[in-house]
C-alpha cells in the first residue's frame, strides 16, 4: 500500500507558509524563506529526472526565478507551495529535453520497485523476473505515463499533488495513473504475472 507522501504538510504549516507566501508578494525578500525550505527538494525533482548535475542547478535556478517573478499570479489552493514550483519545474525539464533532444533519465529505487511488482501482482513467485520485465515496461512508457508513475510510486506522492503538479483533476490523476498501471500489466510484465 502507498505510504503517506513525504511532502504533506499539515494545516498549521500550509498556513504559515501562505503567510511567507504573502508577505513575499509585497516584498522579494520574504521569497528567501520558501527557497531555502524548498531548493533541495525541487533540484532532487530535477535531477532524478536528467541526470546532470549542472543542467539540474540552471533548471532549479530557473524554476526559482520564474517563480519569484511571477509570484503574484500564485493562488493558495490547499496545497503546499512546493506544488506550484513542481509544476514550473516539470515545465522547465520538458523544455531542457526539447532545447538539448536529450533523453530523460529515471532513477528508480528497488526498494519502491517491489512494492509495485507486489500492487500489480497478488502472488509471490518469480519476484525478480517480474522486476525486470517491470523495468522494460516502464522503458516503453509514453513520457506523460512515465511521469505518473514516477510521482506516485517512486515520489509517493498523492494523487492531489500529481494533480497539481500536471495541472489536471486529482480524479484526472487517479484515473490516468490507473489506465497506466493497465497498460503496463498488458505488456510483458503480465506475461510472468500469469
Amino acid at each position: 500500500m502507498l505510504n503517506t507522501s513525504k511532502y504533506h504538510q499539515g494545516k498549521d504549516e500550509l498556513e504559515r507558509e501562505r503567510k511567507f507566501i504573502n508577505a513575499a508578494k509585497k516584498d522579494p525578500k520574504h521569497f528567501e524563506f520558501l527557497y531555502n525550505k524548498y531548493y533541495e527538494q525541487i533540484f532532487h525533482f530535477i535531477y532524478q529526472r536528467m541526470d546532470d548535475k549542472e543542467g539540474a542547478f540552471d533548471c532549479a535556478s530557473q524554476v526559482f526565478l520564474k517563480a519569484l517573478t511571477n509570484l503574484h499570479k500564485y493562488e493558495f489552493r490547499g496545497l503546499p507551495f512546493s506544488s506550484w514550483l513542481y509544476r514550473i519545474a516539470y515545465s522547465e525539464i520538458n523544455q531542457f529535453f526539447k532545447d538539448r533532444k536529450a533523453e530523460r533519465t529515471v532513477n528508480i529505487d528497488s526498494t519502491n520497485l517491489k512494492e509495485m511488482v507486489n500492487e500489480l501482482s497478488q502472488d509471490s513467485d518469480n519476484k525478480d523476473e517480474k522486476m525486470e520485465h517491470l523495468v522494460a515496461s516502464l522503458r516503453g512508457l509514453a513520457e506523460d505515463d512515465l511521469n505518473l508513475i514516477e510521482m506516485r510510486y517512486f515520489e509517493k506522492r498523492s494523487f492531489k499533488e500529481i494533480g497539481e503538479i500536471l495541472s489536471i483533476t486529482e480524479n484526472n490523476a487517479k484515473v490516468k495513473t490507473y489506465r497506466v498501471l493497465e497498460k503496463m500489466k498488458k505488456h510483458k510484465f503480465e506475461q510472468t504475472v500469469k
